[in-house]
């Protein structure tokens, strides 16, 4: 019996996919010099952010817009590039890791802002790193069943709050290299959004397969990575570890006629250099077919993995086979092929 949850998808086409960019650059530079007094004290060299997560600069949003805006930008950019007209939208999916509040959700507010009809059934998924990719599958469920005609997904992520309050904590004269490195990952994280639009091949077809895709869960490692605005606490060799584990399971438990050792381009999850050749090395896929965002944006949660898929998708051409694969705390992984 298989351990992953696997699904086929007839219908389902993805038919744009969009990204806004925070317009604000911070610079790993820029951390090292706000940390130049808790690096020296700790004996920790400078550029570690660069030299062991290979990112270099991350994004933030200035006054001009905020994450939701952002997620309300994209969706409509999306739904342009879809020629699709917001009142058919039937699903609106907010799968960002961000908050504003509680309650109420994130959706509504993109929802508002995006001008989507009465009829729209809007909510968020939240699934760490990964909710963007679970949209995308929820999406073409419904699709495929008839239950709407197109649906938008998006994520915007907004790693300000978290990143200061990592800067802070960190200030602590109780900070010891230890705590110091549970906190690192935070300082890679970055802000962005993305959008894309699922409706149906027969009535797009110059749209994107999506053809399937697997989950599979290893929650009894949900402890590693745990975060809020007052900073996120990582056991990053652990995580590494586990989650490469649980996405080589899933991997070798994909059936074999989906080939998908020879697929034309894999877009991941921007983690950082370190997880990305783990992946390539493990999978034995060659590097040159996992493009990367990181190094220029950080880790942008679950819009990442959609951000990545825009900034490749002018050097894919018709047929190509591409697999989103992606792992997220908790820990789950989340695979999804799409045929350009």
């Amino acid at each position: 019996m298989s351990g992953n949850a696997s699904f086929e998808y007839s219908r389902a086409a993805l038919l744009a996919v969009t990204e806004v960019e925070a317009p604000l650059e911070v610079t790993s530079d820029d951390l090292d010099a706000q940390l130049e007094d808790v690096l020296t004290r700790l004996r920790l060299p400078n550029h570690l952010l660069e030299r062991v997560a290979g990112v270099k600069v991350r994004r933030n949003w200035d006054e001009s817009k905020d994450f939701q805006q952002a997620a309300a930008e994209a969706g409509t950019a999306a739904l342009a590039q879809a020629g699709v007209a917001p009142e058919r939208v039937g699903l609106l999916l907010n799968t960002s890791v961000t908050r504003a509040t509680l309650e109420p959700s994130v959706a509504v507010r993109i929802h508002d802002l995006m001008g989507l009809p009465t009829s729209a059934t809007n909510f968020d998924i939240t699934n760490a790193c990964l909710g963007f990719v679970n949209g995308l599958m929820l999406a073409s469920t419904l699709v495929d069943a008839g239950q709407i005609d197109y649906a938008v997904v998006v994520a915007a992520e907004d790693a300000s709050r978290v990143q200061a309050a990592t800067v802070e904590n960190l200030h602590a004269e109780t900070t010891v290299r230890g705590n110091f490195m549970e906190q690192f990952a935070s300082l890679t994280l970055g802000c962005g959004a993305a959008a894309a639009v699922v409706g149906r091949i027969e009535d797009h077809p110059e749209g994107h397969r999506i053809l399937r895709g697997v989950t599979r869960a290893g929650t009894d490692h949900h402890q590693l990575c745990v975060g809020d605005h007052n900073g996120m606490f990582t056991d990053s060799t652990a995580l590494l570890e586990d989650g490469l584990e649980l996405v080589m399971d899933a991997w070798r438990d994909v059936p074999a006629a989906w080939a998908w050792d020879s697929a034309d381009c894999y877009i991941t999850h921007q983690v950082s250099q370190l997880h990305t050749d783990a992946v390539s090395e493990a999978a034995g896929l060659p590097k040159e077919k996992l493009p990367t965002t990181f190094p220029v944006l950080g880790n942008v949660g679950p819009a990442s993995l959609p951000i990545t898929l825009v900034r490749e998708q002018e050097s894919l051409s018709e047929g190509d086979r591409v697999v989103c694969l992606g792992v997220g705390s908790g820990l789950n992984t989340a695979m999804l092929e799409i045929q350009w």
